[in-house]
This record gives structure tokens, C-alpha cells and sequence, in this order.
């Protein structure tokens, strides 16, 4: 959620550069604002991080996985943008969760007490099926932890920190994080720290929101975010940062998925437009990240098989996690290849992600390539 505090702190910035410049009228409306969402009547902020201090609160919420570069950086973040930083730790709850599920009682007569496994366990390399569910489990009970915490914080922290300086009531907003591309791929845990009641960042992509980190760390004072800009992305389930990585996990990187929603949604296009398209647009040299489906001797060989097998890729994890996308936090709409289901985009959530008839026009679009050049 870093990209979301950055951009507090720009509108913190942009809203004080307002109550000192622009006509009376338009200062004093500015200036009633921020006493309405701060809720102290005779607030005047004297800089801009003052007045994050009031409206942004952080959580750095830690697991046994966290790693100390991305602890540092949090911390580091909201020292130089004023705002009130906190940490917990999330192990308990996740503990807790998997402790209440070995207790479960068995009533049906069809399966056994004694014979129902109790104890998932988190495997750093699964290797079959059963531990991949077993990892999964553990990672999204750790990502909706943070959310059912993030949701407990929103409506007590005020209470907990304000003291005599306002008695009103209400609450904070919860802000998500999952960006355009990584909700168009379905990485990101349905009700997890994604679910939230804004999301600053939900309409747009990872390479502008690299951009936007690059450009206020550079322009508007927070030098830390081009730190941020320069990390490989991580979510922190499995392992720190370096051990776990975004683009291997989902199997293609952000400049992929990027052109594959561009193809989707702006251009209307199909699995197989999609992929006649893209073998033109990637035949500059480019290295493919490698298929997490498609993998040893089934691994794509020559380049237009890398770019059918990318595409079958990005249309069947779209099409397994399109129910997520009905529940995305609203946001603000910045790129034109939206995945807002309800808001954006009306196509159905529910498809056929085998894409058989697609799939085989793509496979036949290879074969002719080949033969076309010769190629057995």
C-alpha cells in the first residue's frame, strides 16, 4: 500500500498549497474541509505533513515472512511524510485460524474423525497438488488477516489516538492496493487486504504507478518511494523479498499482462487476435518470462509457441478468477483496460476458461507459421 500513502501525502501537499494561494473564497472552503475530515474545528495544518499526520494512519503488518528491507522502508515512508505509523504482528491471528480448524468436529458418518488431516503445512517448493493447496491456504489466511485487522484499526484508531482533541465519532476509510494488472490476472486474495472501502491505485498500471513512485520521490520530497520503485515486487506469503517473487508466481511479468489487457479489453480482442497480434508486437528480441502451466517437456521451444502459450496463459487465469473482479473496491479509473467488473467492464464473470475453440485456432496459427517456414 505504499503507492496509496504516496498519494495522501501528494493530495496533503496539493491541499495546503491551496489554503495559500487562490481567492478568499476558495482558501476558506479549502480550510472547512480540512476541518470537517479532521474533526477539529480550529485546525489550520502549519505544513503538509502535519496535516497527514491527522488523516493517514500506517500498519506495517507483519508475518513471520516479512523481510527487514520492506519493514525499513515503511518506516522510513512515514517518517518523511508525517503520517501516524504503527506495526503488528499477524502470526497470532494466523495461528489462531489454523488452531480452531484442528479442532474441527467430523459429524457426518461418511468421513472418518480420526481419518480428516488437521495440520496444512507451508511448503517453500510444493511439489504436487496437495501441498500447493496446503501453501495457498496458509498464504490467503495470512492476506485476509490483514484485512479483517486493517478493518478493526479503521474504526478504533481514532479512538485510540485523538484524545481531547476531538470527541466526534466515525471512522477511517480502509484504502486497498491491488493494482489494474495484477486484478486482471486474479493475484490477489478475494476479501483479502485488496478488499477495502477505496483503492487510489485499483485503475491503474504497475508501470505507471513505477512511474508516479519515481516522479515524488524525485519532485515532491519522499525520496524513500524511489526505493520502493527500484524493488522487485513481492507479496510476502511464502518467503521476504527475494525469496518470493510477483512475476514468478503469475508466470508473466507486468509488461506483460499490461499488453495482454491493452489486447482484451481496448482492442476487443479474443485469445486468438490476441495472439496474431502480440507475435507481431514481441518480435523485437524480447525474452518471454517462462509458463508456470507449461513447464518441462511440455515448456514452449520456439518464440511463436512462447507467445500462443502466454496468451492461453492470461486468458485462462482470467477466466478462473474472474469472480474476484465482482468484488473489486471501487477506485478511480486511470488506464483504459479497467478488470472493474461491476463498474467498468459488463462482460460475464462466469466462462469456460478452456477457451477450446480459441485455443485451437491459436494452435493452428502455429502449425501454420511453421509450415510456412519450413519448420517440421
Amino acid at each position: 500500500r505504499v503507492v496509496a500513502c504516496g498519494k495522501v501525502a501528494v493530495m496533503c501537499q496539493r491541499v495546503v498549497e491551496g489554503l495559500g494561494a487562490g481567492s478568499e473564497r476558495s482558501r476558506s472552503r479549502v480550510l472547512a474541509d480540512v476541518r470537517r475530515v479532521t474533526k477539529r474545528a480550529d485546525y489550520t495544518p502549519p505544513d503538509w505533513r502535519d496535516l497527514c499526520g491527522k488523516v493517514l494512519v500506517t500498519c506495517y503488518m507483519a508475518s513471520e515472512f516479512s523481510g527487514a528491507e520492506t519493514r525499513a522502508r515503511a518506516a522510513l515512508l512515514a517518517e518523511q511524510i508525517g503520517c501516524l505509523h504503527t506495526s503488528i504482528s499477524i502470526d497470532g491471528m494466523r495461528s489462531a485460524v489454523c488452531e480452531t480448524f484442528a479442532a474441527m468436529e467430523v459429524h457426518s458418518g461418511g468421513v472418518r474423525s480420526e481419518a480428516v488431516r488437521r495440520r496444512p503445512e507451508m511448503k517453500t517448493k510444493p511439489r504436487d497438488y496437495a501441498e500447493l493447496t496446503q501453501n495457498l491456504a496458509l498464504q490467503n489466511i495470512q492476506a485476509r488477516s490483514r484485512m479483517v485487522m486493517a478493518y478493526f484499526m479503521a474504526q478504533l484508531m481514532p479512538w485510540a489516538t485523538d484524545g481531547d482533541e476531538t470527541t466526534a465519532g466515525g471512522s477511517l476509510l480502509v484504502l486497498g492496493s491491488a493494482n489494474v494488472d495484477e486484478a486482471l490476472r486474479g493475484y490477489y486474495t478475494k476479501y483479502d487486504c485488496s478488499a477495502a472501502d477505496l483503492n487510489p491505485i485499483g485503475g491503474v498500471n504497475k508501470r505507471d504507478l513505477k512511474a508516479f513512485l519515481e516522479w515524488a520521490g524525485r519532485e515532491r520530497g519522499i525520496g524513500v518511494l524511489a526505493r520502493v520503485a527500484d524493488a522487485p515486487p513481492s507479496a510476502e506469503l511464502t518467503g521476504a523479498e527475494g525469496a518470493q517473487l510477483d512475476e514468478e508466481d503469475m508466470g508473466m511479468s507486468y509488461d506483460e499482462l499490461a499488453a495482454l489487457g491493452y489486447c482484451r479489453k481496448v482492442e476487443r480482442c479474443g485469445p486468438l487476435s490476441t495472439f496474431l497480434k502480440l507475435r507481431d508486437r514481441w518480435a523485437d528480441g524480447r525474452a518471454l518470462t517462462p509458463s508456470i502451466r507449461a513447464r518441462g517437456a511440455a515448456a514452449p521451444v520456439t518464440f511463436d509457441e512462447q507467445v500462443a502459450q502466454k496468451v492461453k496463459d492470461f486468458y485462462f487465469y482470467h477466466a478462473i478468477n474472474r469472480h474476484k473482479m465482482t468484488t473489486l473496491t471501487p477506485s478511480y479509473h486511470a488506464e483504459s483496460y479497467s478488470p472493474d467488473d461491476n463498474r467498468f467492464d459488463l462482460r460475464p464473470f462466469l466462462q469456460n476458461a478452456r477457451f477450446d475453440e480459441q485455443f485451437k485456432a491459436i494452435d493452428e496459427a502455429v502449425a501454420a507459421a511453421k509450415a510456412a517456414r519450413g519448420e517440421s
